[in-house]
């Protein structure tokens, strides 16, 4: 029993050292999961609900949604936090697919290319935030921080349905994730501009998250 435990917290406390570090990571978008599969290897399967096998399938999405967005919008400005922070979406895409393979359910994303998604939802809405983004560098940043802000609350909800250990750990640090990141994106705003962000497409995507599976 005690050395359960003790593989529990160990391998708890080594995926949230990745996570930590993919916000300092490269510019270039890394594909590499070998680190986060054998750190979650360590947690025992649990138990999956309805709930939570819809949680996987829509996270995986949101955090592609945050990379081709960030992707795209480096692409037009050039500025170093997009790329960055892209290339932390990323990783947490990887993490949530592990959590997919190790439970055999079906991964939504048929395709890796920007913009698209298995909800047609998710394409509406990156069209969206791109849109507002190529207004100026100063939207650019603030669709970042409306992105991090929705993910957050997204994952603090699919944490407070699941009981499963995994999604706990990935989903907690995955929000840690987002906080460093909407921190990263406020500082960047303070750079360019006081203007605080709108909330027209802040709006649309939050009720796109409070329909999910109603």
């Amino acid at each position: 029993m005690k050395k359960t435990v003790f593989i529990l917290v160990l391998g708890t406390l080594l995926v949230g050292l990745i996570f930590a570090l993919s916000s300092f990571a490269p510019t270039t978008v890394s594909t590499n999961t070998g680190t986060t599969t054998r750190m979650i290897s360590l947690t025992p399967a649990g138990t999956l609900t309805k709930d939570d096998i819809e949680s996987l399938k829509f996270m995986i999405q949101e955090e592609k949604l945050a990379r081709d967005v960030y992707l795209t919008l480096y692409n037009i400005y050039k500025l170093t936090v997009f790329s960055n922070i892209a290339q932390s979406e990323q990783r947490h895409m990887d993490a949530v697919k592990t959590l997919l393979d190790k439970y055999g359910i079906e991964n939504p994303l048929k395709t890796d290319t920007i913009g698209k998604y298995a909800d047609p939802e998710f394409e509406k809405l990156y069209n969206e935030l791109v849109a507002e983004g190529k207004k100026s560098i100063v939207d650019a940043i603030n669709v970042g921080i409306k992105i991090e802000k929705l993910d957050i609350e997204d994952l603090k909800e699919a944490i407070s349905k699941t009981k499963n250990q995994d999604l706990t750990t990935v989903f907690t640090n995955l929000m840690q994730g987002s906080e460093n990141h909407l921190e990263a994106f406020t500082n960047q705003l303070g750079r360019f501009s006081q203007t605080s962000p709108t909330t027209s497409t802040t709006v649309a995507y939050g009720q796109r998250r409070r329909n999910r599976g109603k």
